[in-house]
């Protein structure tokens, strides 16, 4: 755990020295920076910090993989007329996964082992077993310092049976959703159920002075239950999808925007426990894995 830390640790610095490098390039010189000049600027870092070497090369070339999409994300949003938002400096914690970019090149998958350069050998616990090309691996962090392996695989579609049954859900906040079966499905309210346990968290948290040993225990308190209220939203919206994709060959959604809906300061919570859209996503992808439309 120390040398994942650590890599994290180091990631961080790549990625905040990037974005800073890219951000004085413009403010200096009006200059749009690509990738692969970031690129160029590891060698000169690895001298300067010989524990970087201690991170395997294209991991250090993935985080500024990211810096540069989060520009591009940015200027999309700019030709769009929207808020851009620049991309921000990542603190102490708040950078949380790093990624081997390409299968055979970094890592290897050894049965129930997982090798992994510059930090060794690791046992997984398998949450499942991985189908088809395992082609990219991130290792994540969680806040209450849980890690993951997640694997990206390339696989062919598994379409179901065809049916020509159709279905048009109308998302709400008395019932979660109402069909146009007439089945209406409760509104679990995730958030609601732990409000009480959170702002006493919450409230314990504050009471606790700074920088010291108990805060930090009665923050992952905090953190946990965010987690497990995000969990639990997690495994509705996925098992909701499934049985949808099952049963429907054609699933229609209202068409809601829901980030100006979320700007009803007396509904924004309610709307933010619901995730219509967390649900709205995890239909679409199962249904173009499935066949489904």
């Amino acid at each position: 755990m120390r040398l994942w830390q650590q890599t994290l640790d180091l990631c961080r610095w790549v990625y905040n020295e990037t974005l800073a490098y890219r951000k004085r390039a413009w403010e200096e010189r009006q200059k749009h920076v690509g990738v692969y000049e970031t690129h160029a600027l590891l060698p000169i870092w690895n001298a300067q910090r010989p524990e970087l070497k201690q991170v395997y090369s294209q991991v250090l070339q993935d985080v500024q993989n990211r810096v540069h999409r989060a520009f591009d994300a940015c200027f999309r949003r700019v030709k769009r007329g929207e808020k851009a938002g620049d991309p921000r400096f990542k603190g102490r914690g708040w950078y949380d996964s790093f990624t081997f970019k390409q299968a055979g090149f970094g890592f290897k998958l050894d049965g129930p082992w997982l090798d992994l350069s510059k930090i060794g050998r690791i046992r997984l616990i398998a949450h499942r077993p991985i189908e088809g090309t395992i082609k990219t691996l991130t290792i994540r962090r969680t806040r209450t310092g849980k890690w993951f392996a997640c694997f990206s695989v390339e696989t062919k579609p598994a379409p179901l049976p065809e049916t020509q049954r159709a279905v048009g859900v109308d998302v709400g906040l008395t019932h979660f959703a109402t069909l146009s079966t007439g089945e209406q499905l409760a509104n679990p309210r995730f958030f609601r159920r732990d409000e009480q346990a959170l702002a006493k968290a919450q409230r314990r948290l504050s009471k606790a002075e700074k920088g010291t040993p108990e805060r930090v225990k009665r923050r992952k308190v905090v953190v946990h239950i965010h987690e497990r209220i995000a969990n639990r939203r997690k495994d509705f919206a996925h098992n909701l999808s499934r049985r949808l994709v099952n049963e429907f060959g054609t699933i229609v959604f209202e068409d809601l925007s829901i980030a100006r809906m979320l700007k009803h300061h007396a509904l924004a919570k309610s709307i933010a426990d619901a995730a219509w859209s967390q649900f709205a996503t995890y239909t679409r992808s199962k249904a173009a894995s499935a066949g489904r439309t």
